[in-house]
């Protein structure tokens, strides 16, 4: 499933849509707070779901090379963390729903196209 195809089934609100999301393909869900712990632990083409809304998020994604980052419990960003998306070119979404809830419905999504 691709991150273009995610958003639109989710309904979740879209905060930045990077150039690549109609063609970036999603391969899982990854849940976590700590950066450190992402930074070693993410794989490849994950959608991270979390409620760390800064830039320094837009960089873990960056190294990692995510599909993109949905932030979790309607987690409020700020203009740098989306100018930062923008620039490094990672689709940033939003959820109103909790962080399980949300990684739930992003893995029904990628597993009901696997």
């Amino acid at each position: 499933m691709t991150v273009l195809d995610a958003i639109e089934k989710s309904g979740f609100k879209v905060l930045n849509l990077s150039d690549d999301a109609e063609e970036r393909e999603i391969s899982g869900v990854y849940c976590c707070d700590l950066l450190s712990v992402v930074m070693s632990k993410c794989f490849e083409n994950a959608a991270w779901v979390t409620i760390m809304a800064n830039v320094n998020s837009v960089a873990v994604a960056t190294l990692t090379e995510m599909s993109c980052i949905i932030l979790a419990d309607g987690a409020a960003i700020d203009e740098i963390m989306i100018t930062k998306a923008k620039q490094q070119g990672i689709t940033v979404v939003q959820s109103d729903k909790p962080i399980f809830e949300t990684a739930l419905k992003i893995n029904q999504l990628v597993n009901a196209n696997a």
